[in-house]
C-alpha cells in the first residue's frame, strides 16, 4: 500500500463528501447513535454543499494507490476543522500522514499550535499524536446532542 498526500483542491468535493459520509456513518457507529450520525452527516451526501465548502478550505487529501481515502483541513490559525479517513483505510497510517502534512503546513504558515473540536472517535487519534483535551462539550446539531472535545497541540519549530 502506498499513501500519497497532496494538497486538497476544489475538484475533490465528490471524494471529500464520500469520505466524510462514510467515516461518520460507518466509522463512528460504535460511538454515536444513528440519530446522532444522521444529525452530523445527514441521510445523503450533499455534493453541492461540499463543492461550495471546498472553495474556501485549505488542507490535504490522502490517496492509497491513487484512490482518495482521507482528508484533513487547516486554517492559518492552526484550526483543524475536518479530519476524516474511510473506515476501510483506518489503522493504516493515513491519519498520521495527513496530520504530519497539516503540522508542517501550520508551522510554515506561522502557527504555534493546532486546535480542533474532536469527536469521540477522533479524540484517541489526536491524543496518540501528542494532543491534549482542553474541555469536553456538548453541541446541538439539528436538535440532537453530540459530545466532542476541544483539543490542542503545541507545535515545535519544524512541526511535530
Amino acid at each position: 500500500m502506498t499513501i500519497e498526500i497532496r494538497p486538497l483542491c476544489a475538484e475533490d468535493f465528490r471524494d471529500v463528501g464520500r469520505i466524510f459520509f462514510c467515516a461518520v456513518h460507518e466509522g463512528t457507529q460504535h460511538a454515536y447513535t444513528l440519530e446522532q450520525r444522521r444529525a452530523w452527516a445527514g441521510d445523503t451526501i450533499d455534493l453541492s454543499r461540499w463543492k461550495d465548502r471546498l472553495t474556501t478550505l485549505a488542507g490535504f487529501i490522502a490517496e492509497e494507490d491513487g484512490d482518495p481515502v482521507g482528508f484533513m483541513t487547516i486554517d492559518r490559525t492552526g484550526y483543524v476543522d475536518l479530519a476524516f479517513v474511510l473506515p476501510s483505510a483506518a489503522g493504516k497510517g493515513v491519519g498520521g500522514s495527513l496530520l504530519n502534512a497539516v503540522e508542517h503546513w501550520a508551522v510554515a504558515n506561522g502557527a504555534t499550535r493546532l486546535t480542533s473540536a474532536a469527536s469521540l472517535v477522533a479524540r484517541s487519534f489526536f491524543e496518540k499524536n501528542g494532543w491534549t483535551v482542553l474541555e469536553e462539550e456538548e453541541i446541538d446539531r439539528h436538535g440532537v446532542v453530540l459530545r466532542r472535545f476541544q483539543m490542542q497541540k503545541t507545535l515545535a519549530e519544524g512541526g511535530q
